[in-house]
């Protein structure tokens, strides 16, 4: 089961005019003064809403040092998962290079240690580098500030 992404849904509903059927959620069948635990409680919510996989995603942002390593945490960042596709952005551009290489082992890796993940591919990026494209002083269709170097 591939993950839904809430943004792309409510843009072709935007495009074509279509409502997506919402799943409906029962009652609840237990007496109103009976008390339960929260983890029941929570956990019953979890499996009624399909919400297990995003649960797992978010343990994994949350749990990032102890599935791939202190080392490589303090250079990386998990950004999004798409399409069972992992985004990871590095602090350097040595380091993406570095990730790139062994790619597979962080993989399995991260396939291992976090259960209910979707993971099938790594995407790695690097820094995000300055945009000369917004600010006031921009002219359309001119180089920006570096067409004065040299």
């Amino acid at each position: 089961m591939a993950k839904k992404d809430l943004a792309i849904e409510i843009f072709r509903s935007f495009q074509t005019g279509r409502k997506t059927n919402k799943k409906v959620v029962k009652e609840r069948e237990t007496p109103a003064g009976d008390p339960q635990l929260l983890g029941n409680i929570l956990a019953d919510l979890v499996t009624e809403r399909d919400w297990s996989t995003g649960v797992a995603e978010g343990n994994l942002f949350s749990l990032w040092p102890t599935v791939v390593g202190d080392e490589i945490a303090s250079h990386t960042t998990p950004i999004s998962i798409l399409d069972g596709v992992l985004t990871i952005q590095t602090t350097s551009t040595a380091w993406a290079v570095q990730l790139r290489i062994v790619t597979n082992d962080l993989l399995a890796s991260i396939q291992k240690s976090a259960p209910g993940v979707l993971v099938e591919a790594i995407s790695i990026i690097g820094p995000q580098g300055p945009t000369w494209k917004k600010g006031l002083r921009t002219i359309r269709g001119a180089k920006g500030p570096r067409d004065t170097y040299g």
